[in-house]
């Protein structure tokens, strides 16, 4: 089995990708945790994420809530998560998203994905020029969250840079 250091990293943003905006929800369900809006999460997803055998890590500003509130109702474990900087920290070049750089710092070099609603040319133009390993930014559309066409990508993708 491949560790977790030689796998391609998965950075998984909430709100948007597993969280989709227009998603509806039973309002007569009892509201877990106090968000109405952990309704929206399909339970499935978690089972399918972890099939892409990727290093699953939280790249989102739910930080470690994600994994009290968002990771039981998707079947998984206790994910690390990436500890964003502080406000005002050197934010890069006009339309550079907050979350870029320190993804790149965070993967130092090892192939990732990026799975966020987000997600811009700027982003990916960054990327490019500054992580040595391979990347995919991977933008979701917010409405729908991840669907067979984003997980799709993501596995051919990761077998491109990976065959078997």
């Amino acid at each position: 089995m491949t560790s977790a250091a030689e796998r391609p990293i998965l950075f998984l943003d909430v709100d948007g990708p597993l969280i989709p905006f227009g998603a509806s929800y039973d309002s007569s369900t009892s509201f877990d945790q106090g968000n109405p809006l952990l309704d929206r999460l399909d339970p499935g997803i978690g089972s399918r994420l972890l099939a892409l055998g990727c290093h699953l890590v939280w790249a989102t500003t739910w930080m470690e809530d994600a994994n009290e509130a968002v990771a039981p109702r998707l079947g998984l474990q206790k994910l690390p998560v990436v500890q964003w900087p502080d406000s005002g920290a050197d934010e890069g070049p006009r339309g550079l998203h907050w979350k870029t750089r320190p993804l790149v710092e965070w993967a130092d070099g090892r192939p990732f994905v990026w799975v966020d609603d987000e997600i811009s040319a700027m982003d990916r133009l960054w990327v490019d020029a500054r992580h040595p390993g391979p990347s995919l930014l991977h933008r979701v559309d917010p409405a729908k969250g991840l669907v067979e066409a984003d997980f799709s990508a993501l596995t051919a993708w990761l077998r491109a840079i990976a065959p078997s």
